[in-house]
């Protein structure tokens, strides 16, 4: 008897994770969060160590490296409260959070471009708020 099994990973099952983010991240509510002041800094940090290994993701047709990527995603974002109400300080701060959230999804995009949640103007947002978050980091 053969059965058909679905993949292991699945631009559905991607979007899926990220929907669940936000459910996830307001269950658990940190006891100690950072200062949010140094939260543009350290989202730069993040980005700047995970972009090159995107890249040698996209590079290679490695797309098992996204479920690695979200998992990080979720854990960064959890430390820091944000897309949630426990650190409510980190709105003024939507650069950030956005390019954090949207690395991932870009990545796959550019594996993927006809791919779902690929919409058009999604890669130069990300850029740009990536490009913004830098320039507050620098400021801080």
């Amino acid at each position: 008897m053969q059965y058909n099994r679905a993949p292991i990973f699945s631009r559905s099952s991607l979007l899926r994770s990220f929907a669940a983010v936000p459910l996830a991240l307001a269950a658990t509510l940190a006891a100690a969060q950072p200062d949010p002041s140094g939260f543009p800094l350290e989202a730069v940090g993040y980005l700047n160590e995970e972009l090159p290994r995107m890249e040698a993701a996209i590079a290679a047709r490695d797309r098992s490296f996204f479920h690695g990527a979200t998992a990080r995603v979720v854990q960064f974002s959890e430390r820091w409260g944000f897309k949630a109400q426990a650190n409510p300080d980190l709105a003024k701060y939507p650069m950030c959070t956005e390019a954090v959230m949207d690395y991932a999804v870009v990545g796959m995009c550019k594996l993927n471009p006809s791919g779902d949640v690929c919409e058009p103007g999604l890669a130069p947002r990300f850029e740009a708020n990536v490009q913004r978050c830098r320039e507050l980091a620098a400021r801080k």
